[in-house]
């Protein structure tokens, strides 16, 4: 259980970082950012969200693979030290 809460919490630090690290980046595709810059220019919110929505969805299958393949390495260690 102890070793998972260490997991938990490396991979909270580790996105925080990201978050508060990165530089501001705009990935929208043409037609959205059409869409985002109208919604700004006339007083909106939505181009904002948009491409907080869009970093995130980009990021999870990085996490979940760096995740996978952290457990996959640290359990091919133990089998090699018990060998």
């Amino acid at each position: 259980m102890r070793k998972i809460s260490k997991m938990a919490l490396f991979i909270g630090m580790a996105v925080v970082l990201m978050l508060l690290l990165s530089p501001e980046l705009m990935a929208q595709c043409p037609m959205c950012k059409m869409s985002a810059e109208s919604n700004l220019a006339n007083g909106g919110t939505a181009g904002k969200g948009l491409n907080a929505g869009i970093l995130y969805m980009l990021a999870t299958p990085y996490l979940i693979v760096g995740a996978i393949g952290y457990y996959w390495w640290r359990n091919r260690k133990k089998q090699d030290q018990d060998n």
